[in-house]
């Protein structure tokens, strides 16, 4: 994205990993209070977005970074508990699950920013505007036994219809005034490579696991069709 980070290059191929995809069911379909602000040209009906796990198949990485290059990452509190002790230093390393995210609005209705336009912050470090608290949400869950081990989130800057299903007009732009995601169109901006779209396992043990991928901040049609994907986590000794 442009004027998002770059790829970091300190990549460790040591770390490794691999996964199956799966279908994820929710066990939480209540329907969420908040259902979006902005201008609306869909009104029937809700949104449902659904993640793409081919996207995350093919381009998802285990990646060893030093503490300095995450600073602005801190701020948006995308780190592990670790992270945050005093006693991390800046040369120390971070180990970050990395993979990119494009969803498609599939529903019957726009899906719009939570808070109202004059809500939204700006972020000094990144230079845009936070719509929404967390976009969407990712946990790291223990195979066996379900239990969340690591989290992250995907702060909302940029929605926006990268590309739409034939006959559909795209008709939110990456804008201040504008974001949205229309009925049959497709986010594609959050790619592996920029701040935040991770989890941070550093404090995470080798073993299998499952990446659930979420979006429970504005109301949706269908919450059952999130994405689960089955990960085993290898980490290198040295």
């Amino acid at each position: 994205m442009i004027g998002d980070e770059p790829t970091n290059p300190q990549v460790n191929n040591r770390n490794s990993f691999y996964y199956n995809l799966l279908p994820y069911e929710s066990s939480d379909r209540s329907p969420q209070r908040e259902t979006g602000h902005g201008t609306r040209y869909f009104h029937n009906g809700l949104p449902d977005l659904i993640p793409d796990p081919y996207s995350i198949h093919a381009a998802s990485h285990i990646q060893r970074v030093q503490m300095y290059t995450l600073r602005y990452a801190a701020e948006e509190n995308c780190l592990s508990s670790s992270a945050y002790n005093s006693r991390v230093r800046n040369l120390d390393y971070g180990v970050l699950l990395r993979f990119p995210q494009r969803v498609k609005n599939q529903g019957t209705a726009d899906f719009l920013p939570v808070k109202p336009h004059h809500k939204w912050e700006r972020h000094s470090c990144h230079q845009h505007y936070h719509s929404m608290d967390a976009f969407s949400n990712y946990d790291l869950l223990d195979a066996s036994t379900g239990r969340k081990v690591a989290e992250g989130h995907k702060a909302s800057f940029c929605l926006e219809d990268t590309s739409c299903d034939p006959g559909v007009r795209r008709r939110y732009a990456c804008t201040a005034h504008t974001q949205g995601l229309g009925p049959g169109c497709y986010d594609t901006l959050y790619h592996a490579n920029i701040d935040c779209q991770w989890i941070d396992i550093t404090d995470v043990s080798p073993g299998d696991y499952m990446l659930k991928e979420s979006y429970q901040l504005v109301q949706e049609s269908d919450f059952s069709n999130n994405v689960r994907c089955d990960i085993r986590v290898i980490r290198s000794s040295k």
